[in-house]
């Protein structure tokens, strides 16, 4: 699935044909470094991996810094492959920008989740809290969870306090609203998962 490593710069909001308000998500997506080519006679598969953002050379390990240094390419801070049925119109130290989208078409945005740390069950799962008067003694518990002699153990599944977010997440089928080339970046109609700043892959459906 041929796609491009970006970064969530925040969310704004277009006017359509109509003059109906549309809220998007900015995305600054590359310019993206084609660092490795993966065929079918030598890999077996056919993919590219592209590199996105720099770094020091020092943060990088010298196995991994002379990987790019055999190509004659400059150290990418984030490497992703993306499976590609045809690689023969790229070639490697090519630099993709936001002109690989065009407007109008449907992607998935792939992402981390802001993490909320702790959670209870009210804001995690959506649980209702006791009332607040005549003497409730529930408060912003979960309440029983528990089984009586048989199977005397709490069932696996159980909605009950935890970590939440600062997972992957996908959102699929967004409209692309705008692509700027000139920049680099792309509007994807609705919201996508991370805070601003945050790394996202966008991904194009059904390639």
């Amino acid at each position: 699935m041929m796609g491009l490593i970006g970064r969530k710069v925040g969310m704004t909001q277009l006017f359509d044909e109509k003059g109906d308000i549309v809220p998007v998500t900015v995305i600054e997506t590359g310019p993206c470094t084609v660092t490795e080519i993966r065929t079918r006679e030598r890999d077996g598969y056919t993919a590219l991996q592209l590199g996105f953002g720099t770094n020091k050379e020092s943060r990088f390990t010298k196995p991994v810094l002379g990987q790019f240094k055999k190509r004659n390419l400059p150290a990418s801070r984030h490497l992703r492959e993306f499976r590609v049925g045809d690689v023969s119109a790229y070639t490697l130290g090519q630099t993709l920008h936001a002109s690989v989208f065009e407007k109008g078409e449907r992607v998935d945005v792939e992402g981390i989740s802001k993490g909320r740390g702790f959670a209870g069950v009210i804001k995690r799962h959506g649980f209702s809290a006791g009332h607040a008067s005549h003497g409730p003694t529930m408060g912003r518990e979960p309440g029983s969870i528990g089984s009586s002699a048989y199977p005397s153990r709490v069932i696996k599944g159980k909605r009950l306090p935890g970590r939440m977010g600062g997972k992957t997440f996908t959102s699929k089928n967004l409209l692309v609203a705008g692509v700027n080339d000139e920049q680099s970046v792309l509007l994807v109609r609705g919201a996508v998962p991370g805070p601003p700043n945050g790394l996202v892959y966008v991904l194009k459906r059904g390639s």
